[in-house]
């Protein structure tokens, strides 16, 4: 008798149900008709060429983009209808990773962390001890006074994570965040990111990095042209 895949249920995080994003200027859709959703606890890779879409995807999640037709839903918030005030609330509830670091220069390793503590309104007097915390959790507690151009590109990217995750966020987005690495420095950020979600916290990552998703062995969203055009978790049994 053949064996049926054992279906398995997570509580949605992230849905996208038939979005398509067209921009004014562009010769066609940069995405189309997407529809898929992320359970709570997952890591997922989306991937595809340059020029897929899938830096478009993220910032749909984190409402830098609204979408064109169809509906984005992110930790309960519809984000094509979210106003100008309520978007500050979506983001708190997301950590959003750059492959550029985006760290300002003239402050600490600490600073920068802390810079997204005080940006959401946190206590003067907790700020060091959250900023603390993370940057031991990245590997970086000997490097807090440091400035961004005494760390190496992987280290800056964990000052990175660290920023993003400060705030505890249930989501953590990362737009291909070993883009400017090596191939040490990337296994090491990776390992940072699979950590992070064995903690609980959603992870997706946007990669052209096909060695990196070959052998990771994690859900795979493919994309080509703005379309998806592959959910490996069609082939491993799990409810896409």
């Amino acid at each position: 008798m053949p064996v049926i895949p054992r279906l398995v249920y997570l509580p949605v995080v992230i849905r996208f149900t038939k979005v398509s994003k067209r921009y004014p200027t562009g010769t066609g859709p940069a995405v189309e008709a997407m529809t898929f959703h992320v359970g709570r606890g997952e890591f997922v890779f989306l991937t595809g060429h340059s020029g897929a879409g899938k830096s478009t995807v993220l910032k749909l999640m984190y409402g830098e983009e609204r979408p064109t037709e169809g509906d984005v839903r992110v930790s309960g918030f519809g984000v094509g209808h979210l106003g100008r005030d309520e978007l500050p609330r979506l983001r708190r509830r997301l950590g959003i990773v750059f492959q550029d670091f985006r760290l300002l220069e003239d402050r600490t390793a600490a600073e920068n962390v802390a810079f997204a503590l005080e940006a959401t309104g946190s206590r003067a007097d907790v700020i060091p001890q959250r900023v603390a915390r993370v940057l031991e959790q990245v590997g970086l507690a000997n490097k807090s006074e440091s400035f961004p151009r005494e760390l190496s590109g992987g280290e800056q990217q964990r000052v990175a994570i660290a920023r993003a995750l400060v705030n505890d966020p249930p989501v953590l987005l990362a737009d291909e965040p070993t883009g400017n690495l090596d191939e040490r420095a990337t296994r090491g950020v990776f390992a940072l990111l699979t950590d992070i979600n064995a903690a609980g916290t959603v992870v997706v990552m946007a990669t052209h990095d096909l060695d990196l998703v070959r052998h990771a062995a994690r859900r795979t969203l493919e994309m080509r042209d703005g379309r998806l055009v592959y959910d490996s978790s069609a082939d491993a049994g799990v409810d896409p």
